[in-house]
């Protein structure tokens, strides 16, 4: 799994990140090379560093209410760039009836609020890999 490259990002205004360093730590554990962005982050930010890293996906940890406007605006942005063969999940505080907008906009995956990390590190494996993730998982103890 280690050929996963995954930018974990926190658009917007949101300052709480907790949750996007446990996805992370999570991934990376399960042998996923993890970008993790840092808080604060532009869409553009986001794309531009997912572009120059490489990478296979970029995961959203959105709180703040703007889940619609954000992953929006990183979906156009990879139109723009013809990078739409990235990957594009999240999760957050998202009602249900914006999940399934979302999806039909291009999100691959939403997470809401209590989702396992397991259950994040094995969609990505059989998302993106050949499945070792959730087994390298399984042989360090989950």
């Amino acid at each position: 799994m280690s050929s996963i490259r995954v930018v974990i990002a926190k658009p917007g205004l949101d300052g709480h990140d907790r949750g996007a360093k446990v996805v992370a730590r999570a991934l990376r554990d399960a042998g996923v090379e993890v970008i993790y962005t840092g808080l604060h982050q532009t869409p553009e930010q986001i794309v531009a560093a997912a572009l120059q890293e490489d990478a296979d996906a970029i995961g959203l940890s959105v709180l703040s209410g703007a889940h619609m406007t954000q992953f929006s605006r990183v979906l156009e942005l990879l139109r723009e760039q013809n990078a739409t063969d990235i990957v594009v999940f999240g999760g957050g505080i998202i009602p249900d009836a914006d999940i399934a907008q979302l999806e039909q906009l291009g999100v691959a995956k939403i997470f809401t609020p209590g989702a396992a990390t397991t259950e994040i590190v094995d969609w990505v494996a059989a998302t993106l890999g050949d499945g070792q993730a959730a087994e390298s998982a399984g042989q360090r103890g989950g």
